[in-house]
């Protein structure tokens, strides 16, 4: 407990009391939001933010990876290859994003790089994660990742390995660089508002924090297990390590959303939407719960949602358009709604949509008792 709690501390600690050092140097550097001219025109209110200090993931990236250290080293609990492979998505999301904003600053324009580059570079990260997830088994031959697709825990008759070695392999490998691709564009397109992404990754990450921990008690390896309830516990390798890096993830991103709320003094850019997605991804899978995962984090499916349904519609009716501007939290603010009671009322369905899924997955370990 004390690596979880020393963990959370220091990447608050970081993230709000850093975050001004930084300010500073990225406005040095030049690091200032680019807003393309027809979205200042459709949204006035977004040509105000032209010029706002942007890249902050960076600093909560950074933030998580300093507590979630101190807070191993601290609590006797060395990192685990889970946890390195939650710090490798992020970074190397990250990474994609920042090289994205980078091009848009530099150029002093809102493209960066193409949707198929991104794309690229999420399936490059994605493939060496998945690899290494499969292999390092522990002493119980349990490797951080597993060939099944999951829900609350591993469905056995759904595994890619009953199939030939070669297909098995490419279609799991294809299955976790979908996961990664998919939550990492979703929390992008979600990101667009102030403090609407991190705010809502706060209750996303933070009900992996807990979920992590609930499997760390009931481990099928722990000491303490009651013997009666043995057919309900969790194979998960390595859970409380998960549990450590989300709360220092949880924490960072707290500490970020002091100076990123309405009105923000600094956006998290690509570098950081991107790396949120990659720890959701990578927590998905590592803790056996990828399809649970659309509940946990269903937040962030309403914008690509959106999209896609504005998308299909504008096509099926030859040019008529089902929202004002998507994604959707822009469509209410076409509508009027004021930013902070948008971003608030996502805060408050990220929150409901966690609370429900942690209920269903005790419901489901219940079950099993």
């Amino acid at each position: 407990m004390r690596s979880l709690l020393t963990a959370a501390s220091i990447s608050v600690a970081f993230s709000l009391f850093l975050t001004p050092v930084f300010l500073r140097l990225f406005r040095r550097w030049g690091w200032g939001q680019v807003i393309r001219t027809p979205e200042a025109i459709e949204n006035p209110s977004h040509a105000e933010k032209r010029g706002t200090v942007t890249m902050g993931g960076t600093i909560f990236i950074a933030g998580t990876i300093v507590g979630y250290l101190v807070g191993c080293f601290v609590g006797g609990n060395p990192p685990t290859i889970s946890g390195l492979l939650v710090l490798w998505m992020m970074l190397g999301f990250g990474v994609v994003g920042f090289i994205d904003d980078y091009m848009k600053v530099r150029r002093q324009r809102s493209l960066g790089l193409s949707g198929w580059r991104k794309i690229a570079g999420q399936v490059i990260v994605t493939v060496p994660f998945a690899v290494v997830a499969l292999n390092f088994p522990n002493v119980l031959n349990q490797t951080p990742a597993s060939a099944q697709i999951s829900i609350f825990r591993d469905l056995p008759l759904l595994s890619f390995m009953l199939l030939p070695a070669v297909i098995g392999w490419a279609l799991y490998l294809a299955w976790v660089s979908f996961i990664g691709v998919a939550w990492s564009n979703s929390t992008n397109v979600t990101d667009g508002l102030d403090g609407l992404a991190a705010g809502c990754g706060v209750f996303v990450v933070g009900a992996y924090s807990l979920l992590a921990f609930w499997q760390f008690n009931q481990s099928c390896t722990s000491n303490a297990i009651d013997p009666t309830v043995l057919s309900a516990c969790y194979p998960t390798p390595n859970p409380f390590d998960l549990a450590i890096i989300s709360a220092s993830f949880v924490g960072a991103l707290v500490g970020f959303l002091w100076w990123n709320a309405p009105k923000a003094e600094i956006f998290m850019g690509d570098v950081g939407s991107m790396a949120i997605g990659g720890v959701i991804a990578s927590l998905s899978v590592l803790t056996r719960t990828e399809i649970l995962a659309v509940l946990l984090a269903g937040v962030y499916i309403i914008g690509p949602g959106s999209v896609i349904v504005q998308l299909t519609y504008f096509k099926l009716t030859r040019g008529k358009r089902l929202f004002l501007q998507s994604p959707f939290h822009h469509h209410l603010e076409m509508r009027g709604w004021q930013e902070v009671k948008i971003v608030v009322r996502y805060w408050i369905i990220a929150g409901m949509l966690a609370v429900t899924g942690i209920g269903l997955f005790y419901a489901e370990w219940l079950s099993r008792t």
